[in-house]
């Protein structure tokens, strides 16, 4: 039976201010899902966190009830039935990333939806799981982004300019060359990346939210098997607060720009495999 740790933390919302987490993770004997919930920065409306959380319950227990199931079956029927016990519309919905790692005694499977990775590590090296739709979008000039590299900061300037990148992006939001994310849309379930190892050549796994993996792919602080030794030494949680430590360190976003000063944090090491 491999060991399952789990460091979480909250971060902060677009003006700063502090709030609930929008990742969730679900921990099985079999299986591990990481999701993070997408910002919503319109009045009133159901956040991804919310979002995130009742997907999360309903995978846990499609997972639980069909333990050899197709991955990208699983997700496709859990966002299905999400979407009709809560009326969620396509393309009018909250959203979420997926990772899925799910072990058996001769596979280990994995699944990833948006940008929320899964890292295996053995014998044979180090394999990244990744989805990049969303970092090879059109990008537009004079961004959120360019206001903060150019002493911008964060405040009612930098709000208006992450809705206006937002609307923008929401244009590609599961369509044909665009990204895909679970949401209302059981396609999007298709368009996941997917990996299968052989058991004994996976030794370990980690799953990141965007607000760990930016340590790796963002900011370079290290790389997957430096994080994946740091966490076995001192914990994942060490890792999140080293990425945290690096932020606290550019709080105007101008060395690293990003959504927000921190972004929640989820990092799952499983060990032992």
């Amino acid at each position: 039976m491999p060991e399952v740790r789990v460091a979480e933390q909250a971060g902060v919302g677009v003006t700063g201010a502090t709030r609930p987490s929008e990742d969730h993770v679900v921990v099985l004997d079999h299986a591990v899902v990481v999701l993070d919930g997408a910002t919503n920065l319109t009045p009133g409306a159901r956040s991804g966190g919310w979002y995130a959380g009742v997907l999360a319950d309903e995978l846990a227990r499609r997972l639980g009830a069909a333990p050899g199931a197709d991955l990208a079956d699983v997700l496709a029927g859990a966002i299905r039935a999400v979407a009709a016990a809560e009326g969620l519309v396509p393309g009018a919905s909250p959203s979420s990333t997926v990772a899925v790692a799910r072990w058996t005694d001769e596979r280990v499977d994995a699944l990833v939806l948006a940008d929320s990775p899964v890292v295996a590590f053995g014998p044979g090296g180090v394999r990244v799981l990744a989805d990049d739709h969303l970092r090879r979008l059109p990008r537009s000039r004079h961004t959120y982004r360019d206001r903060l590299r150019t002493g911008g900061g964060y405040g009612d300037a930098h709000l208006e300019a992450l809705r206006a990148g937002m609307t923008r992006t929401s244009r590609y939001r599961n369509t044909p060359g665009g990204f895909w994310v679970a949401e209302a849309d059981p396609g999007a379930a298709r368009h996941a990346s997917r990996a299968s190892w052989a058991r004994d050549e996976v030794d370990a796994l980690l799953l990141a939210t965007d607000g760990v993996s930016c340590g790796v792919d963002d900011y370079g602080l290290f790389d997957w098997p430096q994080a994946l030794d740091l966490a076995r030494r001192e914990g994942p949680a060490a890792v999140l607060a080293a990425v945290r430590q690096a932020e606290a360190d550019d709080p105007d976003g101008a060395r690293w720009p990003r959504a927000k000063r921190h972004d929640d944090q989820a990092l799952v090491l499983v060990d032992g495999l």
